[in-house]
């Protein structure tokens, strides 16, 4: 990404997302810039500052709020189509015009070569320029350029911070594949329910959350990609007691340990790792010994393959996945709401979740585990998407705080 000083003023603002805080500038004709987390937030407003002036700070228009939006949700796993999204082209060339344009059209999950992308321009001998074009890219996220690899499925390049960590991190939030490579739910379809009828079921069932389903409006709730349960859990135990900036950095740092940039953790590549190589990717003793054990069980077959995940209960999963050290009951909801889409999941110790029934029922006090429980269950068997709702009331009611 360029760090050269700008031509002319341009505004800008901070948001933060699961990578850390990143930045995005604009002017009348779009967005003019978009800067990937540096080390804090301070480095990223310095960098902000250097590329598009110091006294552009402000609060964004709807339009660039609306497309800030999108790429947040986009880094956390949310699958967002950014290809509408105007760009400010002034001071890019001809021909990067034309790779980014080509670039904006790989969708999330999908990856293509240097050389593939030259073929659809037409000149197939022109992949090194086509990297070089990616190099510049003032526009990561937006002109995805971590979708572009190399054709040997090796990673390639990525200027910014964090190099081909920060890029993996990107691949693996969107799930990516190679194309002769099944992703996780692509012999699985959709959610194995209707989220329409499941939001119409819990409208009827309960006025009160009819207001916030009313006021969110459809259900999104969308499945996570991952290439095994035994990742899905690993990347679990790194989140677990970190911001998500922090744990997505160190996430990162341990998948780059390992070469294959799509098949994610596997517990032979953990069971052969020294100590010292994981502990130096950031990970805690605590984590390191959860990861161990996760291994351990992982080659003994007592982690149940994602086929096998299917067939079982919710309680039965739950049961043998907390089994694990560092594995608890929240973490095996979240995985069965969002990796195996089950509908009738109601997390009752998430703050979240609790959060936003204060909301909906408008009380100042959170709820108590055991009420919200009794009160959830009239939403069955949608339970999951009622957590979903609330989770948005929440978000909701942080937004009007901070606002």
């Amino acid at each position: 990404m360029t760090t050269s000083k700008p031509a002319r003023a341009m505004q800008f603002t901070l948001f933060e997302t699961p990578i850390g805080w990143c930045g995005v500038a604009w002017s009348d004709r779009g967005i003019a810039g978009v800067q990937l987390p540096e080390g804090n937030q301070a480095q990223t407003r310095a960098r902000m500052v250097r590329r598009f002036g110091r006294d552009g700070e402000v609060k964004p228009p709807a339009k660039i709020a609306g497309a800030i939006e999108a790429i947040a949700a986009l880094l956390s796993g949310e699958r967002r189509d950014l290809s509408e999204i105007s760009l400010d082209m002034d001071g890019v060339g001809d021909f990067e015009s034309r790779v980014y344009d080509v670039a904006r059209q790989i969708p999330p999950g999908e990856t293509i070569s240097y050389g593939e992308l030259a073929a659809r321009l037409g000149q197939r001998d022109l992949a090194r320029s086509v990297g070089q074009a990616l190099g510049r890219n003032p526009f990561p996220i937006v002109v995805p350029c971590h979708r572009v690899v190399a054709s040997s499925g090796k990673l390639g390049g990525f200027s910014a911070r964090g190099g081909a960590a920060t890029k993996l991190r990107l691949l693996n939030i969107e799930g990516a594949r190679r194309k002769d490579q099944l992703g996780l739910f692509d012999d699985a379809g959709e959610l194995g329910f209707d989220p329409a009828a499941a939001a119409s079921h819990l409208r009827a069932a309960d006025p009160m959350l009819a207001r916030i389903i009313d006021a969110v409006g459809p259900c999104r709730l969308e499945l996570k990609r991952t290439a095994s349960l035994f990742g899905a859990l690993a990347e679990a135990i790194v989140y677990q007691q970190l911001s998500g900036s922090a744990a997505a950095t160190i996430h990162a740092r341990v998948c780059a340990l390992f070469p294959h940039p799509y098949g994610g953790l596997t517990a032979d590549g953990i069971a052969r790792a020294t100590d010292a190589k994981l502990r130096g990717a950031g990970l805690s003793a605590a984590k390191l010994l959860s990861l161990r054990d996760l291994a351990r069980r992982a080659r003994a077959g007592e982690i149940p393959s994602l086929a096998e995940a299917r067939t079982m209960e919710d309680a039965a999963l739950i049961e043998r996945l907390t089994a694990v050290r560092g594995i608890g009951r929240w973490t095996v909801e979240m995985l069965l709401i969002f990796r195996l889409g089950r509908p009738d999941v109601l997390p009752v110790d998430d703050y979240g979740v609790r959060k936003g029934f204060a909301v909906a029922a408008r009380k100042r006090d959170l709820p108590a585990p055991k009420d919200l429980a009794k009160h959830g269950e009239r939403w069955a068997p949608y339970r999951s998407v009622a957590s979903w709702y609330l989770w948005r009331a929440a978000e909701r009611e942080s937004r009007a705080v901070r606002d």
